[in-house]
């Protein structure tokens, strides 16, 4: 619509522009016209035709008296119809302005000019318009053809521009109903930063990208929540049904003898404090999920683990333990290389305190007696030897923090059989316990990584697993450092 009113006024425009040229070609004429002088051609008593050549043969001239009537006598060839002029002078325009009239009989038209003449004679001098209308007439069916023909070029080569242009969004659509049907790995093809189609491919994919990780999040929260249910039925079931087994012995009373009574109870109060724990452990990871309240004051990890190794000897001296510093300590100033010294984090102490005795005590279990058990403490920088990054076999449930971020460390070392690679994978996962048999033979409800991964997360740290080379397994816990004051 807009190409076609701007071709209708280009050509109105034209058609306009060539009338005035010409029209004014013609006022020139009229205004350059000189005939001879009136009083020789023109005799009120006896008139007479002018001889031939007098006039150039489109030239018309009519004379008024002075009273303003009309006169009989004319000068010009009578071999067409002259212009229809009315009977009294004061009936024609003013003096020196053209003016078109039509003509006497038929569709002419006649170009006019008012003069005074002499002997008080008004003078009128017409020129017709024949050329004028013959070429505007062409103008405008020449016109009218053209716009036509413009207006279907436009239709069709609209139609083939618009669609090839359109081609982009119309690979979208059969993409977006791929999308729709099932096929979630598809992405739109048509990316280029350059157009305003291809960034918009580029947002959708992004959002796709978006919409596809949230769904398997949710896929595996999903899965997770059904696992976590399970093992929590699973170890509940356990001391639940041997309580059952022992409380209906107990009501056979009667048949039993003092030490069945004794044994039957004993393993009633077993099984309700293993319950117990269970279930605070799940209260715990409960309450740190939903509302983490951890204190906030500066707690000496060389201190804290020294703490937890004094009592890990004295309660397990079946597993030697040792204490030593990080093997790649941080070498800046007032802090020693390859010495142990003081290592202060933000956090909650009795936290912190938690995580180190639960991975002391992970050891001890899943080792045979005599395994040699090692903690290191230290600061350094995030890397693949120092911890705190992702590394080839390495395990962890939190991200990274960036390469070069100062850390604190500990790290708890066994020289034990180690973790299969599926283990390690699956190792920090609520329940999951390495025993394929789940007996209390070794290790506990398999919550206890669990929570000491919630709480590292919870002081902006992380936990994370490194295999041994073949025995032995490295569980390291890297923790934010206060900024330097």
């Amino acid at each position: 619509m807009l190409a076609t009113l701007a071709v209708l006024a280009a050509e109105l425009i034209g058609f306009l522009v060539l009338r005035s040229w010409l029209l004014d070609g013609v006022d020139q004429r009229l205004a350059d016209f000189r005939p001879m002088p009136a009083s020789a051609l023109l005799d009120t008593r006896r008139p007479r035709k002018p001889e031939p050549g007098a006039l150039p043969s489109d030239f018309h001239v009519y004379f008024y008296d002075a009273r303003g009537n009309r006169l009989p006598q004319t000068l010009g060839s009578d071999d067409k119809p002259g212009p229809r002029l009315p009977d009294s002078v004061d009936r024609l325009s003013a003096e020196g302005s053209p003016t078109s009239v039509a003509a006497e009989t038929g569709d002419g038209n006649w170009r006019v000019l008012r003069r005074d003449g002499p002997r008080d004679l008004t003078v009128v001098i017409a020129l017709p318009l024949d050329t004028v209308d013959g070429a505007t007439s062409k103008i405008l069916w020449l016109n009218g053809l053209l716009l036509v023909i413009t207006v279907a070029a436009l239709w069709v080569l609209g139609r083939g521009v618009v669609r090839l242009s359109l081609l982009p969004l119309t690979r979208m659509e059969r993409t977006a109903e791929a999308i729709t049907a099932g096929q979630l790995d598809l992405r739109l093809p048509d990316t280029d930063p350059h157009t305003e189609i291809g960034r918009l491919g580029t947002v959708l994919n992004t959002m796709l990208d978006r919409l596809q990780q949230a769904l398997r999040e949710r896929e595996t929260s999903e899965t997770r929540l059904r696992r976590f249910v399970a093992d929590a039925g699973h170890e509940l079931r356990t001391p639940l049904t041997a309580i059952q087994g022992f409380a209906q012995l107990a009501l056979r009373s009667d048949r039993r003898t003092p030490k069945e009574r004794h044994e039957a109870d004993r393993h009633i109060a077993h099984n309700a404090e293993r319950m117990s724990l269970l279930v605070d452990d799940l209260q715990l990871l409960a309450k740190l999920d939903r509302h983490p309240d951890y204190q906030q004051e500066y707690v000496d990890l060389l201190s804290l683990a020294a703490d937890a190794v004094s009592s890990a000897a004295l309660q397990r001296p079946g597993h030697p333990v040792s204490l030593s510093p990080l093997r790649e300590p941080l070498t800046d100033a007032g802090e020693g290389e390859g010495e142990l010294d003081v290592v202060e984090v933000v956090g909650d102490p009795h936290r912190l305190r938690q995580i180190v005795e639960n991975l002391l005590s992970n050891a001890h279990t899943h080792t045979p007696p005599g395994t040699r058990i090692q903690v290191r403490v230290g600061a350094g920088r995030a890397g693949a030897r120092t911890g705190g990054t992702n590394a080839p076999g390495r395990v962890s449930m939190a991200p990274p923090f960036p390469a070069g971020t100062r850390v604190a460390v500990i790290e708890v070392e066994d020289d034990g059989p180690g973790l299969t690679a599926a283990d390690a994978e699956r190792v920090f996962e609520r329940f999951y316990r390495a025993d394929p048999a789940r007996t209390r033979a070794r290790g506990g409800s398999g919550l206890g990584l669990a929570i000491a991964t919630t709480i590292a997360e919870g002081h902006g740290g992380r936990l994370e697993l490194d295999p041994g080379q073949g025995r032995g397994v490295t569980f390291r816990l890297a923790l934010p450092l206060p900024p330097a004051s």
